[in-house]
């Protein structure tokens, strides 16, 4: 595609690409507030609507399974509709849950409102296609994982500003019970926001949108749902699951964790919950820099190393978090396996552009499924009434150590020379 930039300039808002740069993360941050924003509220949540442990796991469970469906269908969306139409029309309609969820009263209601939120996860893919509409190859992998990297910062963020706006709302003399329930009005307002920036400073490629350069007309047909054979797309969906999966997973439970075994108060959990995903402000992004560094001297066989080498260091990370008797050796554990999760993230993001060329946002939906479907699995372990926080997060660690394996025996080249060839051209060989 013509006018792709072959440079980063994270500091610049020249040009259409920077511009959709910094809106596509932006939109993905923000949504993260109303997919997330219940999440640091939940000892507020729990107490209020009687909820057992059981029922908290299932609002868990529900809040990153309605993503799974979203994300392969927003694949398929941005191929045909484009980025843009299918981000505002995503923003719009999920705001609507987000701004109503304050009228669930009851388990119910209120577990119903978290797989409606749930969509809104879908933003992710828009995010990462939008991405490589953008960049060259031989910078998409650093794009992806920076505008992935700032997107997923929201729920870092989400865990420490909310509890701030409960408070607040509080201060004001309203109940815990009406708090909550108002705090959410603010990231839904903030997702109309963004909805209207994106209609009016973004365009769905370098050259214009797609109803301008007749590019859907053009690709109506090119999905190729055959794809699903290659098995190098379930190795990436198996490794996403890990990591982003185990990030969507911490985000829902780590304040609850910290209140129920460290004894912190909601707003100290909501910190250190926080800490977790700032992370993201450089550890995804650094995984997309080194999955293009490798990719330029060793090519796609490269790319794959990184990403089992970090999937390795993540699980470890894990089982000593699992394992502290204190919250100082919780923290610093949980800092070191935050590290590798999130260049994990990077890193698989750093492959997905390069699988299937001519079918980007499907891949991408597919991994991006992959990983909420982890989220969602790791959910049942935490629903479980024999099962302890601590002791799930052990079994996750070796679960992701076993999937690490998997990914470094993955072959992510293509078998012919021609084509491997041409995944070097791809990942910036020169």
């Amino acid at each position: 595609m013509k006018n792709q930039l072959q440079k980063l300039n994270i500091f610049s808002l020249k040009g259409v690409q920077m511009r959709t740069f910094h809106i596509t993360w932006l939109m993905f941050f923000v949504c993260f507030f109303g997919w997330f924003g219940l999440a640091p509220l939940m000892p507020t949540i729990r107490a209020e609507l009687h909820l057992t442990k059981a029922q908290v796991g299932n609002t868990i469970i529900a809040s990153v399974t309605a993503t799974i469906i979203a994300r392969l269908l927003i694949g398929k969306l941005c191929d045909n509709w484009g980025p843009r139409k299918t981000a505002i029309r995503l923003l719009l309609i999920g705001s609507i849950p987000v701004f109503l969820v304050g009228l669930a009263h009851d388990y119910t209601s209120f577990i119903l409102f978290r797989l409606a939120i749930g969509v809104i996860g879908a933003s992710f893919v828009i995010t990462q296609f939008h991405t490589s509409m953008m960049f060259a190859p031989n910078i998409k992998g650093t794009a992806n994982a920076v505008t992935g990297g700032w997107g997923n910062l929201g729920g870092g963020v989400t865990n420490m500003v909310m509890p701030l706006i409960f408070a607040a709302i509080v201060g004001f003399g309203y109940t815990k019970a009406e708090a909550w329930r108002y705090a959410m009005i603010v990231p839904g307002v903030m997702m109309l926001v963004i909805a209207f920036l994106y209609f009016k400073y973004t365009k769905d490629t370098p050259e214009g949108n797609y109803d301008e350069i007749g590019y859907t007309k053009a690709n109506a047909t090119k999905t190729d749902w055959s794809i699903l054979a290659d098995w190098r797309i379930w190795a990436l969906t198996m490794a996403y699951a890990m990591c982003f999966g185990m990030e969507l997973t911490f985000d829902n439970v780590a304040s609850l964790h910290f209140v129920d075994n460290f004894h912190l108060s909601q707003s100290q959990a909501g910190f250190w919950a926080g800490i977790f995903g700032f992370m993201n402000l450089f550890a995804r992004a650094l995984g997309g820099i080194a999955s293009d560094k490798v990719g330029k001297k060793f090519g796609m066989r490269g790319k794959g190393l990184l990403l089992a080498g970090v999937l390795l260091l993540e699980g470890c990370g894990l089982i000593l978090f699992a394992q502290a008797g204190s919250l100082m050796m919780a923290i610093v554990c949980m800092l070191t396996f935050a590290l590798f999760l999130k260049m994990s993230n990077g890193a698989t993001y750093g492959i997905v552009p390069f699988v299937n060329a001519k079918n980007v946002g499907l891949v991408s939906g597919i991994v991006g499924a992959g990983g909420n479907l982890g989220g969602m699995l790791f959910g049942f372990l935490f629903k479980s009434s024999t099962i302890t926080y601590v002791q799930a997060f052990t079994y996750i660690g070796y679960t992701v150590i076993i999937v690490s394996i998997i990914v470094f025996i993955t072959r992510f080249q293509k078998q012919s020379v021609a084509d491997e060839a041409m995944d070097r051209k791809l990942a910036g060989v020169v």
